[in-house]
């Protein structure tokens, strides 16, 4: 496993903007954000979404995503994340007709997943859950049932909680499937696709919450930077010389596990499947050898690339990443960003402050918050060129 950078190499590395100390507490990555401005629809078109340009280390302009080919140069690379998001929650019952809700996070094995649930307390290694066709017929007789959980139809369903992951407070979870059955096509039928816990009002359709390049089914969060592309402006930016090459990296409780000790450093990310193929990286070397300049579409494409180019030099990687990126990072592949607004005291907000500073990220977002930007998944994105990093 590609493993974050230790607190004695961060401190060796001279960015041109000093450190502050403040840079490691997890109290100065706070910020205020009224409730208004958090996204729960998408824009339409995606492109329409607005764009705070950071353009140097004090300048920064107000645009829209469309504008995209005329913010680049030619010869420039934008590596996307090709990751699709499953419907990853679950809504079934035990044998005895108590309800149950199921988020998978990661697969392990095939068929056994990382998972939260609901209620935990109640679910302990050797409980069954069933779902879908399982569901009336599994049911006590005599017992009412009465949820205002969604109706599941379709294939039925079994799966039998193994163990306790401490780190996550999930759950191990094993699915019961006929041999050559695939768990993805039964989550088609008894799926949803699972939205973030700050959309409470959404009237996306799920094909909304995916970017128009996804083929890779994994995820359990979109990689939000790449929802304002449109195959049109791909095929604008492809004729402006701006090329585009893909990773994999599946969203899953590392991007979102919420960092909870005060001094940063000290936090471990949890891994995440990654995959950084040869193609992917001889169009990096090819770009960088002809001086053009590699962006990444996220923050899950900057620890992928990142992550693969730990030995110093990029290589081909298929693996998990647990790499945290935090002020003092010192880069390697990564020169510009496309990124969404983050939450506050998270490590996205940390990794983007490792490229352009934490108070000059902070004074941008007051900037955005003033400007009545909208955030989070389904808000507004912000293009750091590289003339902005440190």
């Amino acid at each position: 496993m590609m493993s974050k950078t230790t607190d004695e190499q961060n401190w060796k590395r001279s960015p041109s903007i000093p450190l502050d100390q403040s840079d490691w507490l997890l109290a100065a990555y706070d910020y205020r954000l009224p409730e208004q401005q958090i996204a729960q629809n998408p824009v339409v078109p995606r492109d329409s979404a607005r764009l705070l340009v950071v353009s140097s280390s004090v300048t920064h302009q107000h645009s829209i995503f469309r504008d995209l080919p005329n913010l680049l140069q030619p010869g420039d690379l934008l590596v996307l994340n090709n990751t699709r998001v499953i419907p990853a929650r679950l809504y079934g019952r035990k044998p005895g007709g108590a309800e149950v809700e199921v988020l998978l996070l990661e697969e392990q094995q095939p068929n056994r997943w990382l998972a939260l649930v609901k209620p935990g307390r109640r679910l302990k290694p050797g409980a069954q859950i069933l779902f879908g066709g399982w569901e009336e017929s599994a049911v006590q007789p005599g017992l009412p049932v009465q949820s205002d959980l969604p109706v599941q139809s379709g294939l039925p369903l079994a799966a039998e909680i193994l163990s306790t992951d401490e780190p996550t407070g999930g759950r191990i979870i094993q699915f019961n499937l006929p041999e050559g059955q695939s768990l993805y096509e039964v989550l088609e039928q008894l799926g949803q696709v699972p939205l973030p816990p700050y959309i409470t009002g959404s009237e996306a359709a799920p094909e909304q919450y995916q970017t128009v390049y996804s083929d890779r089914p994994g995820a359990v969060a979109a990689p939000t930077a790449g929802l304002h592309f449109t195959p049109e402006l791909l095929a604008q930016l492809k004729a402006k010389g701006i090329d585009q090459a893909f990773i994999t990296l599946h969203v899953g409780v590392g991007t979102f596990r919420p960092v909870e000790t005060d001094n940063i450093t000290t936090h471990q990310m949890h891994g995440e499947w990654v995959e950084v193929p040869p193609e992917t990286v001889e169009k990096i070397r090819q770009t960088q050898a002809q001086g053009g300049r590699i962006f990444a579409v996220g923050t899950t494409v900057t620890r992928a690339l990142e992550g693969a180019a730990q030995t110093g030099t990029l290589q081909p990687y298929r693996g998990k990443v647990d790499l945290f990126i935090y002020p003092g990072y010192q880069w390697r592949v990564v020169q510009g960003l496309i990124t969404n607004f983050h939450l506050p005291k998270s490590s996205l907000l940390m990794l983007v402050s490792a490229l352009i500073g934490r108070k000059r990220l902070l004074a941008l977002y007051q900037e955005a918050i003033a400007q009545n930007y909208r955030f989070y998944s389904f808000g507004d994105a912000m293009l750091i060129l590289p003339e902005a990093s440190i």
